[in-house]
């Protein structure tokens, strides 16, 4: 990236992972081995989870979780549009029909209120999404899928280091409070291994299916028989996936994790300074944090006036070497989801749409300074305020 420009994110990465990544490719042992094993344990522990598996990426986390809790052809999954469309797409990898409900303005999370009246003979799951590292309102949303005795899936990607006020204690996204939750180690995520995912739950049996499928559902893992003294010969039972992580990356995540607290407090630090620097603009609408989340804040979004171009905005900003990101897509409004392979149950989705036309995400990342800061809102407040990001008014492209 040119000098002086602001990106989006960026890793917070130095010798140390790179010195992570050098045990396992001198080992010799670089695909699935004795560092992903590791790093699933320091992962769990750090959650507070009984389980943890590690994966290639959310995505496949999200597939075989799904999976596991007995999602298959014709069944429906309760979930929101406004999210990356993986979350949509694991539904379908299932042969299932994702149901999208609208979400909160505030927290760009699922309106918890809405779910009962999306709940028919045919539901078989809820996943619901940390939108931005944000924490959901599990509160509402677990006794809500107990009571109809649906399984509840947490699409963690954005949420590693975030955590929830649950019965009085503070404790981590991914323990997990429903029945499982997936999390993303891609480079825009706070700890990253370049990609990679995880699943925790504390179902054993649910998590021996994950460790099965993950690699073709082969009876023997490869770590056991290469150890083994005696000639062993593996079975696939049934069909799996190549959904494993590497040693390589295991290792590089084992150094993230145990930067996770620095990471979290540095980048709340930064979420308060926007709230600073923007507060006294009445039109750009901040981000809301519930007094029962304590967020990662791995994005931070906020919203743009009415009368202002989104796109316009985001062409202001970059002409002066500052790199956004439009609100969180919706997979409705995709061309991968015109032939009506989803359902709003029949509802609109009005603050999801609108989410993603007025909102703005801004650069956060470790290693920005109070001066990068201060430029992007500035440069955010000038934005809003010039005649060219006015509707009716374009940019020239």
């Amino acid at each position: 990236m040119p000098d002086g420009e602001i990106p989006l994110s960026r890793p917070w990465m130095d010798e140390r992972e790179a010195d992570a990544a050098r045990r396992p490719i001198l080992s010799g042992w670089v695909t699935q081995g004795p560092e992903v094993a590791a790093f699933e344990l320091e992962f769990a522990a750090e959650v507070g989870a009984l389980h943890a598996c590690a994966v290639s990426n959310c995505t496949t986390a999200l597939h075989i979780a799904l999976l596991a809790v007995g999602v298959r052809p014709g069944d429906e999954v309760i979930t929101v549009s406004h999210s990356y469309i993986a979350t949509a797409n694991a539904i379908r990898y299932c042969g299932a029909t994702p149901v999208f409900v609208d979400i909160e303005s505030g927290s760009f999370n699922m309106d918890a209120n809405l779910i009962e009246g999306a709940v028919t003979a045919r539901t078989r799951a809820i996943l619901c999404v940390h939108q931005l590292g944000m924490p959901c309102d599990l509160a509402s949303i677990v006794p809500l899928a107990r009571r109809h005795n649906v399984p509840l899936i947490e699409d963690a990607a954005c949420a590693t280091g975030s955590r929830i006020l649950w019965n009085g204690r503070w404790e981590h996204i991914g323990k997990p409070h429903g029945d499982i939750a997936c999390f993303s180690f891609h480079p825009r995520k706070v700890v990253t291994t370049g990609d990679g995912g995880m699943l925790t739950t504390a179902n054993a049996e649910w998590d021996r299916k994950f460790r099965l499928w993950r690699q073709h559902s082969m009876d023997i893992p490869d770590t056991v028989r290469h150890h083994a003294r005696q000639v062993v010969f593996e079975s696939y039972p049934e069909m799996g996936f190549n959904y494993r992580m590497t040693d390589i990356q295991a290792a590089v995540g084992r150094e993230q994790l145990k930067r996770l607290p620095q990471i979290v407090e540095r980048r709340r630090d930064l979420a308060s300074a926007y709230g600073n620097l923007l507060a006294l603009h009445p039109g750009i609408g901040l981000p809301l944090e519930p007094e029962w989340a304590c967020s990662n804040w791995q994005s931070y979004c906020v919203r743009l006036p009415d009368s202002v171009i989104q796109r316009s905005v985001m062409q202001f900003l970059l002409d002066r070497g500052i790199h956004t990101r439009r609100g969180i897509m919706n997979s409705h409004r995709e061309p991968a989801y015109a032939d009506g392979t989803a359902s709003r149950n029949g509802s609109p989705l009005p603050e999801s749409e609108r989410a993603q036309h007025n909102c703005l995400i801004l650069p956060l990342f470790h290693q920005m300074t109070e001066g990068d800061q201060s430029r992007v809102a500035q440069c955010l407040i000038d934005a809003v305020q010039h005649p060219a990001c006015q509707l009716g008014v374009q940019l020239a492209e």
